[in-house]
């Protein structure tokens, strides 16, 4: 599957046990999202079209209303990264 960098970086943080958080208006439809690592802090690549693009090919879901998580689909298709923990 062709993923884009800013995909992957953001399929590596949820698989690491990251979340997204959406904001929706008074209709439904999502307006704002909010990538949080397991550690907390924010990642600036995850942007409206990279979520929409992964929820699409169905690499993150979110189950009973909770913050969307990488699916099993998902962490099959992450590339193994370095970890840059000492």
């Amino acid at each position: 599957m062709n993923i884009s960098k800013a995909e992957q970086k953001t399929l590596h943080v949820l698989a690491r046990g990251g979340a997204i958080l959406v904001e929706k208006n008074e209709k439904g439809k999502i307006i704002e999202i909010d990538c949080v690592t397991r550690e907390g802090w924010a990642l600036a690549d995850c942007t409206l079209s990279v979520f929409q693009r992964l929820r699409r090919r169905k690499l993150i879901a979110s189950r009973n209303g909770g913050p969307y998580r990488v699916t099993m689909l998902g962490r099959r298709s992450v590339r193994a990264q370095l970890d840059n923990r000492m």
